[in-house]
């Protein structure tokens, strides 16, 4: 059975840190990659997270994934992470606050190979619109 949880961090290092998004998105995910987790005004092929990951990079200053937790089971990883730095930069409609933020997110990922084919996610859209300023009470 290939190591998928070592191939996860791989990803999310390459995806990361002023990395090349369309070089590591090309890498790791499939052709017929599939994104199942609803990202308003994105699609669901590869181009979803590649439009996500470019717009966290430009927003966010020190844009990094800190990986918490992953389990592996058969071609599936499932992975707690955080997407962290500042806020530097328009995310989402928000304009740079300065704030820091730590974006929780589970994401299962599916392998075939050595490349992601599905992901299913959940990420705290609403916690870290809220960490950069656009909370109700701001």
């Amino acid at each position: 059975m290939s190591d998928y949880k070592a191939l996860t961090q791989e990803m999310f290092t390459a995806i990361a840190a002023g990395g090349d998004v369309d070089a590591a998105v090309d890498k790791y995910m499939a052709e017929d990659f599939v994104e199942h987790e609803e990202v308003p005004g994105m699609g669901n092929t590869r181009d979803t997270p590649r439009q996500l990951f470019k717009m966290m990079q430009a927003a966010i200053t020190d844009f990094h994934v800190d990986v918490h937790d992953m389990l592996q089971d058969g071609d599936k990883v499932v992975a707690r992470v955080s997407f962290v730095g500042t806020h530097t930069g328009e995310f989402m409609g928000v304009p740079a606050s300065g704030n820091p933020v730590n974006i929780n997110a589970i994401d299962i990922i599916r392998f075939r190979g050595d490349q992601c084919v599905d992901h299913w996610g959940v990420m705290d859209m609403a916690g870290a619109l809220a960490q950069m300023g656009a909370g109700p009470n701001n």
